[in-house]
């Protein structure tokens, strides 16, 4: 069945998003350029917030997390809020802070991981490093942010004739010693550190004497593409959950006049627990609705009365069927990829949905004309969790976790349905619309 052009050029757009964000702070430049495209306007959370009906603006916090919002043409005490929250972290490898290793001829960047990534997707692909250094000025350290587009780094296997039972007993690193990622060739004047400094520094254009830290990950510099017959699926790396971001900022920028006051709110470090300044358990979404309410003139008593009319969605990504593995999938419970938005639930909460948030997201799917799809995990198996349960609970307003269908959720490369991003942007429209 072909993809229709519509759902193309979203799949399309979706590549590009992910393409231009190869790391959490590089997410986060993308989504301000696309929500300056659209009207909105950067707020410093030092200064002091003007804030009226229709104004669209957003906050950006550590660098990596950001919260845009339209505000609704109704009283904020009556209409509440409609909440997305998205995280713009994926699991991976990231540099340590004196990373530079140089034995053997060759030069090495010695890795820590980050999340729970699945390490052997990593080995033999072609690697770069993206994130920010921060370099000494008159001023002040700044922060820039850099990009390596060429191949850098490769974490090559071991031959099988030295690993003869990998294929029976799988691919597995040591993460101390057998994830160290080759650079290059050593040149013993200059040292590896020194090399590692003069290469970041050369690349924002500053000087190693004055660069002082940074936060790097390796990425995979493979493009984005659709595959399979038809067009059906996409492949690319950080589906999760950069679909998600996408998918938030786009349903959010097509908000023209809403009702109630809308917010998209893009979190880091939610792979590894949330709980940070800029995080999902910080105090950032609880500060930016407290600073709307003031700046509008709600009281206490009002900003509690927002609260009970808002409803907040949890959106990230969701595990697909794939039929070559079908003992890990719960029997009824198979989604498929290009079947629409899904709903997950989970009765020790690692989801937030409950029945009525379950039922007020599938009416939203039916007023948006996009199918439904609902997840449990298997019994026997962990239950992964979301930044869902931990907003819910800082809030206290009604929460649903849903997200779109993916296979190989935390690969080095990702894989999902052409057809479904357009069909959460679709139901998240709904929702900012409601």
């Amino acid at each position: 069945m072909r993809l229709p052009a519509q759902a193309r050029q979203t799949a399309l757009d979706l590549i590009d998003f992910i393409d231009a964000s190869p790391s959490p702070w590089h997410a986060v430049a993308s989504a301000e350029v696309r929500l300056q495209a659209g009207g909105f306007t950067r707020l410093e959370e030092g200064a002091r917030w003007q804030l009226a009906a229709g104004g669209r603006h957003y906050v950006v916090r550590g660098g990596a997390s950001l919260i845009a919002f339209v505000l609704g043409s109704q009283p904020l005490a009556e209409a509440g809020f409609r909440i997305v929250g998205a995280h713009t972290d994926s699991p991976g490898l990231r540099l340590k802070p004196r990373p530079a290793l140089g034995d053997d001829g060759l030069m090495r960047l010695a890795v820590e991981v980050y999340g729970g990534p699945i390490l052997a997707t990593f080995a033999d692909r072609d690697l770069s490093l993206a994130g920010r250094v921060v370099l000494r000025t008159a001023s002040g350290p700044r922060a820039h942010l850099l990009r390596f587009e060429q191949p850098l780094l490769r974490l090559p296997n071991l031959a099988i004739h030295m690993n003869r039972e990998v294929n029976e007993q799988g691919l597995k690193f040591d993460k101390q010693t057998e994830l160290p990622l080759i650079l290059g060739l050593l040149d013993v004047e200059e040292g590896a550190d020194a090399f590692l400094r003069s290469m970041l520094a050369d690349a924002v254009k500053g000087e190693a004497a004055d660069l002082l830290s940074w936060e790097l990950a390796a990425y995979d510099v493979q493009p984005g593409s659709l595959w399979g017959a038809d067009e059906a699926f996409i492949a690319s790396r950080q589906l999760d959950n950069l679909a998600s971001c996408h998918a938030a900022l786009a349903a959010l920028t097509a908000s023209a006049a809403p009702t109630a006051s809308c917010v998209a709110a893009l979190f880091d470090h939610e792979e590894v627990g949330s709980e940070s300044a800029a995080g999902a358990g910080g105090s950032l979404i609880t500060d930016v609705l407290a600073r709307i309410g003031l700046a509008l003139g709600l009281d206490d008593e009002d900003r509690r009365r927002a609260r009970a009319h808002s409803f907040f969605v949890s959106a990230d990504m969701a595990h697909a069927y794939q039929p070559n593995f079908p003992a890990a999938y719960e029997p009824d419970h198979k989604l498929r990829v290009n079947g629409g938005p899904v709903i997950k639930s989970h009765a020790g909460q690692r989801y937030a949905t409950e029945a009525e948030t379950a039922a007020r997201f599938m009416d939203l799917c039916q007023q948006a004309e996009v199918p439904c799809q609902h997840y449990a995990h298997r019994g026997n198996l962990g239950c992964g969790s979301t930044i869902g349960p931990i907003v819910a609970a800082r809030l206290g307003i009604a929460s649903v976790d849903v997200g779109s269908p993916m296979w190989a959720m935390h690969s080095a490369r990702e894989s999902a349905g052409a057809r479904d991003p357009a069909y959460m942007i679709a139901a998240l429209a709904a929702l900012y619309a409601s």
